[in-house]
């Protein structure tokens, strides 16, 4: 069905696509190659959320040579108006006689009607090449448009015997600084850093993107169910920090941290004055919002696993041992049967410096 060529330019497209890894939020990220001959005559990327798309700046590198040509697209030519014009129209009007497509597009206003269009004007029309790769650079954003939720990913630095902290709460270092460096690639691509009110008050993060080169800062997301978080936190200091609270009454104090231009406080209320997680979860998709990297405590992480919002784990394993009075990874209730065990499916392992790297998916 495809050969050998069009792995190689398909290939090429999601290397393209990768550029965007930090940039493109809240839209997919998108490579495109165009063709002749098997030579490629025009290639580009989606680079920012309200400028050209992939297929508009491969198309303008190609200008005439396009005519005829064989387009490579890691998600599906979109048709509808947004911020930019669609791209099924510009692919007609330069008449390309093929498209391959890696993946299907899971927006509902396209899902399949970019292949649709091409086809009826005549334009060959291929996909799922490569689809899986396309997918995994795109997870958070599928998984908002088919599921309304982002993809959820928790980071977490263990030793040996995994654990997390000394039982006096000293954590600072178990991982090696290349595994922390690893951990801001990760912030960087995500759309939010989530984490909840023990973490501000003990470690006072800034939950910033530093150590390597980055045009944009993550968002910020804290659950702060009474609302305990000081003025002057330094997670308060930049712009968009999300604060979820059940603090119904405490309407100075959301007062005071709005005022502060940085903050937007969103009340929700939960059992036992708890926020909902499932229905914060929910708000973040509904703000566009992609991928969220959770870096928080034992009892956070816990009961995000528990509640079945976590899609992926990220551990950096140190080789080093804390002891049995050390901090555990998660807080969770007590198995009485394995058959309650909480099934993974391991992604990647590799050396990050000295350090393990597991990515594993529930």
């Amino acid at each position: 069905m495809f050969s050998p060529a069009d792995y190689t330019f398909m290939a090429q497209a999601l290397q393209l696509a990768e550029k965007g890894l930090y940039t493109t939020t809240p839209n997919p990220r998108v490579g495109c190659v165009i063709t002749q001959d098997d030579q490629i005559v025009g290639s580009g990327w989606h680079e920012k959320a309200g400028q050209a798309h992939a297929e508009i700046n491969a198309l303008a590198m190609a200008g005439d040579k396009a005519r005829g040509a064989t387009v490579y697209v890691t998600l599906e030519p979109c048709t509808h108006h947004g911020r930019t014009p669609p791209c099924v129209e510009a692919l007609i009007r330069a008449a390309v006689a093929r498209v391959v497509i890696a993946m299907e597009d899971p927006n509902p206003l396209v899902s399949g009607s970019g292949i649709q269009t091409l086809k009826q004007v005549g334009i060959e029309v291929q996909s799922g090449l490569l689809q899986e790769q396309a997918w995994a650079l795109n997870s958070g954003f599928v998984k908002r448009m088919q599921h309304r939720r982002p993809w959820v990913r928790l980071k977490i630095a263990v030793s040996l015997d995994g654990k997390t902290a000394l039982n006096n709460g000293q954590s600072q270092w178990i991982s090696s600084e290349a595994a922390r460096i690893d951990g801001h690639r990760w912030r960087a691509r995500s759309c939010a850093v989530l984490t909840g009110i023990g973490t501000i008050l003990s470690d006072n993060p800034q939950l910033t993107v530093r150590h390597i080169s980055a045009s944009r800062q993550p968002k910020k997301v804290i659950i702060d169910n009474r609302l305990a978080i000081p003025a002057d936190a330094r997670v308060l200091q930049g712009e968009d920090v999300f604060i979820f609270t059940a603090s119904v009454e405490e309407t100075s104090k959301i007062d005071r941290l709005e005022k502060t231009d940085t903050a937007q406080v969103i009340v929700f209320e939960g059992s036992g004055r708890r926020v909902n997680l499932n229905s914060m979860i929910e708000t973040l998709a509904k703000l566009g919002l992609n991928e969220i990297l959770v870096e928080a405590g034992t009892g956070l992480s816990g009961a995000l696993i528990q509640d079945g919002l976590v899609d992926e784990l990220i551990v950096y394993m140190a080789p080093s041992l804390l002891g049995s009075e050390a901090k555990n990874m998660f807080q969770l209730p007590e198995m009485v049967n394995l058959d309650q065990k909480i099934a993974l499916s391991i992604e990647d392992v590799r050396m990050i410096g000295r350090d393990i790297r597991i990515i594993a998916r529930l």
